[in-house]
């Protein structure tokens, strides 16, 4: 129990817990909505289901299907919590600003278009897009966000399991 609290301890005055947030507020569950609609986390839903182990062709159809009926509100509405949870309100901000711009597109059409790849590649950027992925707000942003990224995708499993079980 010492480890854990010199641990937590450590790690607020490091500052690299700021953005955990037991119950987040309106405007941190707002900004996680939005960057999951940025995201497109409908399609994150759908390539979670497609990655996903299934008992046979038919359960898989089922799970696939109920996924494609879920409307794209509930998804965001629903992740955006657990998101707030994981992510400072900046990082959302930041980040749903990189996902809206035309080079973020890009980025989710190759995330979400691409057939399977050893080495997934990204997108070049143009000389002003390359610009803006150099200010720091961004790599602050963007940094806090892969630290996270697991976790998000954990999050979109777990409601795929709810969604499946119909809750």
């Amino acid at each position: 129990m010492k480890f854990v609290a010199a641990f937590l301890t450590s790690a607020l005055l490091a500052g690299t817990v700021h953005a955990a947030t037991a119950n987040p507020d309106a405007s941190q569950i707002k900004a996680a909505h939005d960057l999951m609609g940025a995201m497109q986390a409908e399609k994150m839903m759908r390539m979670t289901a497609g990655m996903s182990k299934y008992a046979s062709p038919d359960q898989r159809k089922q799970v696939m299907d109920k996924v494609i009926k879920l409307q794209p509100e509930f998804v965001y509405s629903k992740l955006a919590t657990p998101v707030a949870k994981l992510l400072s309100t900046e990082t959302s901000l930041e980040m749903t600003r990189f996902y809206q711009s035309s080079y973020g597109q890009r980025v989710l059409h190759d995330t979400y278009n691409s057939s399977a790849q050893l080495y997934p590649t990204q997108p070049k950027p143009t000389p002003a897009e390359q610009a803006e992925l150099k200010k720091p707000a961004y790599l602050k942003a963007e940094k806090e966000f892969k630290a996270n990224e697991q976790a998000i995708n954990h999050e979109t499993f777990v409601l795929l399991k709810e969604v499946i079980n119909g809750k």
